[in-house]
This record gives structure tokens, C-alpha cells and sequence, in this order.
């Protein structure tokens, strides 16, 4: 086994392999270590706290995910929370690697793996902060290897086999990630039903166990949806609707935004190769009279069905409501495939060419992510910080940065105020006026006294099942918001609820030795009657 292993690594292309996994690890920890929670990764943290089947926003395995590090070292911090997010994107890493692998060679591969390592948001979207995205992309990545060894296993016929079954269960686990993953599987049905050498696997016996471990697999989700009446699918769906107009102008910006993500460099090498690609499928059919490679030609279709409806279906919704980055982010993950086959006939061609553009991509990446990663850290582009360089650019409120809080600071902030410490003993919850704040409000003090955390607020999200109305009657309570999200109105929203509040301790948030957030907390005495809820228990 070791001489196996030795003279695998005697090869170049293995060795950077290597390279660009352990390397590229090495940079998702470091970010992983020094940056603060954003909101979404906190408040992923309470799905640890309240262990369910499925979640309101967002399948389970999100919780599992995030959970890993606290239940291994016993810690809460923002490094611990995404040590199953630095795992399970390697693990993707190595899936796409096999795939590429698969399909065309290991130069192909390897030059994938460079540009899938190198891609901003991949690196930070997927691997290293803790969202339903990576438990996703793990699985997609699973799914796309298995696929690509049943459907392609030998050029001249196909027999479906086991792997059938197996692919139904790995797409089944990344609609337990994210939704994201029933277009997986939409892509798939495609992809059989539109080759004529695939389409016997869709009434194969092994297809047909396939839908059924594909249903007992994502049982969770929808048993906890059906005791619910299905509002984690009505809300989801919901966010899909249009709600305005459509605005070409809008959707020419989400475009722009999703390259923005990718990076320039890949962003329109990725879109170039997808569409050039698209129709190339459209204008030469499956006919061996054209002279095409049709083995090869079916192997892009492939990559096409698994990644060209996300792409297009999130991108054309931009143009009616506002995305988030990561949502069309699978379909360009698969895309990779395709670019990193392209880079390959490029290398032919110029390979000192290919080798600025890689190298000159991934520098300027690095670099950039260092420069905001020292900002979020010490203020380096904050006016008041003793860290600014050139005197910095922006003052702390013109900073939305300022929104990542560090949470041990926070912590720190109750441990070390007598008045606060007995408060949090005494309490018997603690409550926020934002469902985003309760993450982090809970990171910081799970350790030093559990308390039930809850929200009174319009949009509560999972907060709406993680208690009752009506549990909190009579009990005192601990109300902690921000000096960003007090809002107008203040305690005004609380009066008639609770027989008194009243402020009882302020703990700012320093970076490069100034205050840039103030968290306020309020001692609220007898909850007199619930808080009204728009959905939930």
C-alpha cells in the first residue's frame, strides 16, 4: 500500500493535486479561524440547540453539519462551527476531481480542481462558512461521480445498474442540504430522457428502488412538513414568486453580481464555455453523419443538465427579485467541468498562457480575501481604528462589516460584568427583536448559562417552532438587541407585554480598539400576555 501510495505521488499532476487540496484547505481554515459568524451561520447554530427532523428555512443536515465541531471539542466559536464545513467541501473537492477524472483525464481534472480551489465564492460560500450550501455541494459532487461511473462506464453500450439506486439516495441527501437538490435530480430525468443510449435507465428495476430509497431518504423533511402543513415548502416557494415587474435591468445586475462572485477571470470563462457549449448541443444532433465525438458529446450534455438549469432559472429570477449569491452557485460548480475540458485544449495550445491565468487568478484572489479578512479582523479600513491604514475609508456605521460581531467579545462582555452575570442567572429567558441576532446572542452565552432563546418579532422563522406562545407567561425575562437593529420604535413594540423593562447594561463591540457595536440588554419583569405569531406554534 505505501509503495502504491509513493508512486502515486511521484506524479506531477498528483502532486499538485495534493497541493491544491491541502493548500486550499489551509486558506479556508485560516479565514474560518479569523472571521466572525455572519448572521446566517449564528442562527444555523440554534438548529443545533433545537435537534428536529427538518427546520423551518432549511433542511436537517445543516445542523448536523454545523454541530460537528461544538460536539467534537466541546467549543462554541465561529472556527468550531465550520469544521464540518472545511470537511465536507475537501470531501467535494475531491468528488469533482474523481468526476473530471472520469469523464475526461487526470490533466482535465487537475486543471478543474485549480479552477474550482480558486473560485471566491466556492472557497467561502461553500467552504468555509457553515450553510445548508455545503451539505448540498458534498452531495452534488457525490452524485455527479457516481453518475459519471454508471452512464459512462463503457463508450459503446449502456446496462443501468446498482449505481442507479445509489445516485437516487445521494440526491435525495443533497435535497436534505437544500431544496437545490430536487433540480439535481430534475437534471438527471433530463439528461436520460433526452439520450437515446441512457433513456432505458429511467424504467430499469433499479431506477424504479431508486425512487423509493429517494423517498425514504428525504422522509424527514417531509415527515416535518406534513405535521406542519407544509410551510417550509410555501415558504421557499413562496420567495420564487413574482412580486414585481420584470426588470432587465435588474437581471443585467444579477448577472454582473454572480461573475463579480466567481471572479471576472472564471465568471466569464464559466458563462463563454456554458452557453458556447448549449449550443453546440442544439446545432449538432446526435447524428454520427455530423463527424462529432459522440461519446464525448454525450459526456457535456451531462454536464449541461446538471448544471445549466440552476444557472439559468436563478439568474432569470433575478430579474423580478433580488437572489442571494449562492443560489445559482451549483450550476456553476458543474460548469467547472466544462471550463476545466477547455483549459485543457487552451494548455495545448498556450500553456504559459493557461499558467498566468491560473496563477495570476488565484494570487489576486488570495490577496483581495486577505485585505477584507484583515478588515473584518482590525479595521484596517475603518477611520477610527488604530489598525487604519491611510487613515482608513469609512467610519464604523457606514461599515456593514461591522455586522460580523465577535461573539467571544460579547461573551466576555456578560462574564466580566457582575451586574449582567447574576441578571443571566436569574432570568429564566432571553429574547431579541431579530431572528438573525438570537444566533449569535446564543453563541455567546450558551456556554456560560443555556437559556431558551426566543424572538419577539414579525419574521421568526424557526423561532416560530422552537416554543409556545403561551410558555413564557409570568416568567421574567432578559431582552438583548443591537445598537444597528433597536429601530425606531425602540421598547415602544414590548410595552403592555411585560409588567416592566428596563435597561439594565450596555456591551460594546471593539475592533482596532474602537466601538464599532453596542449590544444593549434590558431586564423585562412578568410577560402578561403572548407575543402575537404570524405562523408556527
Amino acid at each position: 500500500m505505501m509503495q502504491v501510495a509513493q508512486k502515486w505521488l511521484t506524479s506531477r499532476l498528483n502532486q499538485w493535486v495534493v497541493f491544491l487540496l491541502v493548500g486550499g484547505l489551509l486558506v479556508r481554515a485560516t479565514i474560518a479561524a479569523w472571521l466572525y459568524p455572519g448572521f446566517d451561520e449564528a442562527y444555523y447554530y440554534l438548529y443545533v440547540l433545537h435537534p428536529d427532523w427538518s427546520y423551518f428555512d432549511h433542511p436537517l443536515l445543516v445542523a448536523l453539519s454545523t454541530g460537528l465541531g461544538p460536539w467534537l471539542t466541546g467549543e462554541v466559536s465561529q472556527f468550531t462551527i465550520r469544521i464540518g464545513t472545511l470537511l465536507l467541501y475537501t470531501g467535494a473537492l475531491i468528488f469533482l476531481y474523481l468526476t473530471s477524472a472520469t469523464l475526461f483525464s487526470a490533466q482535465v481534472a487537475t486543471l478543474t480542481l485549480a479552477i474550482a480551489t480558486a473560485i471566491p465564492i466556492f472557497q467561502v460560500g461553500f467552504g468555509t462558512l457553515t450553510v445548508p450550501d455545503t451539505p448540498l455541494m458534498f452531495f452534488w459532487a457525490a452524485t455527479l461521480y457516481v453518475a459519471a461511473r454508471e452512464f459512462f462506464r463503457v463508450p459503446e453500450s449502456y446496462r443501468p445498474s446498482w449505481r442507479l439506486a445509489l445516485i437516487s439516495v445521494l440526491v435525495g441527501l443533497a435535497c436534505l442540504g437544500k431544496y437545490h437538490g430536487f433540480l439535481l435530480g430534475f437534471g438527471l430525468v433530463g439528461f436520460c430522457f433526452t439520450s437515446d443510449r441512457h433513456r432505458s435507465a429511467l424504467l430499469s428495476p433499479w431506477m424504479a428502488l431508486g425512487v423509493g430509497l429517494f423517498a425514504v431518504t428525504l422522509s424527514p423533511m417531509l415527515l416535518w412538513n406534513w405535521q406542519r402543513d407544509w410551510v417550509s415548502f410555501r415558504f421557499q416557494s413562496g420567495r420564487a414568486v413574482p412580486r414585481d415587474q420584470y426588470d432587465l435591468l435588474a437581471l443585467l445586475g444579477t448577472f454582473l453580481l454572480g461573475v463579480a462572485y466567481l471572479f471576472p477571470t472564471f465568471g466569464f470563462p464559466l458563462w463563454w464555455v456554458t452557453l458556447r457549449q448549449a449550443g453546440k448541443q442544439i446545432m449538432q444532433p446526435w447524428r454520427r453523419k455530423s463527424g462529432i465525438d459522440l461519446n464525448l458529446h454525450s459526456k457535456q450534455r451531462f454536464i449541461l443538465w446538471m448544471s445549466l438549469p440552476v444557472i439559468l432559472v436563478f439568474t432569470l429570477i433575478g430579474g423580478y427579485q433580488q437572489i442571494l449569491p449562492t443560489w445559482p452557485m451549483p450550476g456553476f460548480w458543474g460548469a467547472t467541468l466544462l471550463l476545466g475540458y477547455q483549459a485543457a485544449l487552451w494548455q495545448k495550445e498556450a500553456p504559459r498562457a493557461v499558467q498566468r491565468w491560473l496563477v495570476g487568478s488565484g494570487t489576486t484572489i488570495i490577496a483581495l480575501m486577505l485585505i477584507a479578512l484583515l478588515h473584518v479582523a482590525f479595521g484596517i479600513a475603518q477611520t477610527t481604528s488604530n489598525y487604519a491604514f491611510l487613515g482608513g475609508m469609512w467610519s464604523p456605521k457606514e461599515d456593514s462589516s461591522t455586522q460580523l460581531v465577535d461573539v467571544q467579545q460579547l461573551r466576555r462582555g456578560f462574564a466580566d460584568n457582575p451586574t449582567l452575570r447574576a441578571a443571566l442567572q436569574e432570568t429564566d429567558f432571553i429574547f431579541t427583536n431579530r431572528y438573525f441576532l438570537g444566533g449569535q446572542i446564543a453563541m455567546a452565552l450558551e456556554p456560560l448559562e443555556p437559556k431558551l432563546i426566543g424572538c419577539l418579532c414579525e419574521d421568526l422563522r424557526g423561532f416560530a417552532f422552537w416554543s409556545k406562545p403561551s410558555e413564557w407567561i409570568g416568567k421574567d425575562a432578559l431582552y438583548i438587541t443591537s445598537e444597528r437593529f433597536q429601530g425606531k420604535t425602540g421598547l415602544a413594540k414590548y410595552q403592555g407585554y411585560f409588567s416592566s423593562i428596563e435597561k439594565i447594561a450596555d456591551v460594546p463591540i471593539r475592533r482596532g480598539g474602537a466601538i464599532v457595536q453596542i449590544f444593549y440588554i434590558y431586564r423585562a419583569k412578568n410577560l402578561l400576555q403572548p407575543y402575537p405569531r404570524p405562523y408556527g406554534n
